[in-house]
């Protein structure tokens, strides 16, 4: 669905972001796409939506160019930034102005994932907390069926309560069709709902892996001491390590948290 070819992107000419950056992505998955402060991922997910124009080399999704903004490319993608703002009429009036332009907008859907997150119709948005708002956005995009939804930090501003029922929603409405492109610091918030994993760094995507795949590798387990291992990772963690060990009999969940620091400290993995 997506495929970037020699992407070139500079905020300024003294600050080059990206300078030769490929990848391809296909449908039918929940995609993590981490990296440190700064590596920007915001500007990566704004270029795939057509937000900001790259300075060369291609980026297609499906058989559209992000950047010409067409209605027929817009209405199969939908992106759900950090920062955003609501206007001050209710739920109901919201979803009769903007449901329209997405022909596949499930209303009952959306119904269900309000009622779920708890949120009222008849109050105005512009009035509401953002936690509430962020849960609206939510529900609306997932309502979307989008080919392609982009969310860009979803669960910041969510109590606990609420961070499970996104993950409960997420995995429950995501069709085979759809690609779903997640980009977080809240790791632990997606670490058991995201099925492959993209990480950027310098410019450069250092590792895109299926979650499947590293557990498979790679074994990530909590120990006291190091005495008689000989870990590929280790970080000390509170009554002893955190490790990554080479693939063995047992398979383990993934650590992102772990891996994600593994990898962007140039560490070399049997899964990377």
């Amino acid at each position: 669905m997506i495929k970037i070819q020699s992407l070139r992107y500079s905020h300024s000419k003294k600050t080059k972001l990206y300078e030769d950056l490929s990848f391809e992505m296909t449908p039918g998955s929940i995609t993590g796409v981490l990296g440190k402060n700064g590596a920007g991922k915001t500007t990566l997910l704004k270029i795939i939506v057509g937000m900001l124009y790259p300075k060369s080399g291609k980026v297609q999704v499906g058989e559209y160019i992000p950047a010409d903004r067409k209605p027929s490319f817009l209405e199969g993608v939908y992106y759900l930034p950090e920062e955003f703002y609501l206007p001050g009429i209710s739920v109901t009036n919201y979803i009769k102005a903007n449901a329209g332009f997405y022909p596949k907008f499930d209303h009952q859907q959306m119904n269900s994932h309000l009622a779920e997150f708890e949120i009222p119709t008849n109050v105005k948005l512009s009035n509401m907390s953002y936690g509430q708002k962020k849960k609206f956005l939510i529900a609306f995009a997932l309502a979307t069926k989008c080919d392609l939804l982009v969310l860009d930090e979803p669960t910041n501003g969510l109590d606990i309560p609420s961070k499970a029922l996104f993950r409960k929603l997420i995995a429950g409405s995501i069709e085979e069709n759809q690609l779903v492109l997640i980009s977080t610091h809240q790791v632990k918030d997606v670490e058991n709902l995201i099925d492959r994993i993209m990480i950027i760094d310098d410019g450069n995507v250092v590792m895109e892996k299926e979650m499947l795949d590293i557990s498979e590798r790679l074994r990530f387990a909590s120990v006291k001491d190091l005495d008689g291992i000989n870990p590929l990772y280790s970080e000390v963690s509170p009554g002893g390590y955190r490790v990554i060990l080479p693939e063995g009999d047992l398979e383990s969940s993934v650590d992102i948290e772990l891996l994600f620091n593994a990898i962007t400290k140039g560490i070399k993995l049997d899964g990377k």
